[in-house]
């Protein structure tokens, strides 16, 4: 599908292009149906069968990624999460990544047919890990983008919890005056590219947040920690798994760390000690670094897909 300045969701493609400096893939939105009705989805660039995979963080989407897409110029596909962009909200309100990780899985085994290179930020990075660990057929590669087990993604700032005090609006103009007023989004072109992927028009005609944990988050953090009663949800508990389940890989990994962003020196320091066989890489960006510093990432993926090892 050839994308056009009307072409819906993906009208701010040709821009970025433009801006990066680079031409714009084929794009589609894709749907696999999940076995109790609800529906995962995400975005393919590219008409041959995808080499990358991309998850992106708690509250964003899978557009987080078009800049990374368009400047990478390879087949890749950008999953929205289940409770997030395209995909369907969880009832149980489970989304710790090895219940994600499970239907992601089943999205990849669908619309992938070789192994993937996965690129994974924050949420999005411990999701790609237990898939890697589950999984070991669907991985080839491994980024971590600023995450590490021992950093818990459920743990929102307190500038989160008093910006989703607000979820819905009369209209998009008034979400992106208070994601600009919080400091949201950068400048006012990229606030609204990111409030349209973001958002969606409910059937009353007010504009709500995609992401279930807007919600969430609007009317009572502790419901992000619900989850099965049988499931381990701890921090420490989800950070053992976690560094059980990187440990055991046996293919490359990468941290990519924000040196803005969210991990400390000491979270650097304990992946180096568990994981002493991977890279780390130092980007001056801040936390989302795919949408501050795309082309570090590009860059990363691209060295990957050419080593001859693969």
């Amino acid at each position: 599908m050839a994308v056009t300045e009307d072409s819906g969701e993906f009208r701010y493609l040709p821009e970025q292009a433009r801006k990066l400096g680079t031409t714009v893939p084929p794009a589609v939105r894709v749907h696999l149906e999940l076995p109790d009705g609800r529906s995962l989805s995400g975005l393919r660039f590219g008409a041959d069968d995808p080499e990358v995979t991309f998850l992106h963080g708690a509250g964003l989407n899978a557009h987080t990624w078009d800049a990374v897409a368009l400047l990478l110029g390879r087949p890749a596909i950008a999953i929205d999460l289940p409770g997030h962009g395209d995909s369907s909200w969880r009832e149980d309100l489970d989304y710790s990544p090895a219940a994600l990780a499970a239907e992601v899985a089943a999205g990849l085994a669908a619309w992938t047919s070789r192994p993937q290179i996965f690129v994974g930020h924050s949420l999005g990075g411990l999701v790609a890990g237990a898939i890697a660990a589950e999984h070991p057929g669907l991985t080839d590669e491994l980024f971590l983008v600023d995450i590490t087990p021992g950093v818990d993604p459920e743990a929102a700032p307190t500038v989160l919890r008093e910006f989703y005090v607000v979820t819905n609006f009369p209209t998009r103009e008034d979400a992106v005056q208070r994601a600009m007023a919080f400091g949201f989004g950068g400048d006012r072109a990229d606030t609204e590219r990111g409030v349209f992927h973001n958002t969606r028009v409910r059937s009353d005609g007010r504009v709500e947040w995609k992401h279930h944990l807007a919600q969430l988050l609007g009317h009572s953090f502790d419901a992000l920690r619900a989850g099965s009663p049988a499931s381990d949800r701890s921090a420490a508990g989800r950070a053992l798994g976690g560094w059980a389940a990187l440990e055991r890989l046996g293919i490359p990994i990468t941290l990519i760390r924000a040196e803005r962003g969210f991990l400390q020196p000491a979270d650097v320091a304990e992946f180096s000690r568990r994981l002493p066989g991977a890279s780390i890489v130092n980007v001056d960006a801040g936390h989302n670094i795919q949408e501050t510093a795309p082309a570090s990432l590009a860059t990363l993926v691209t060295h990957a897909l050419a080593r001859p090892t693969r």
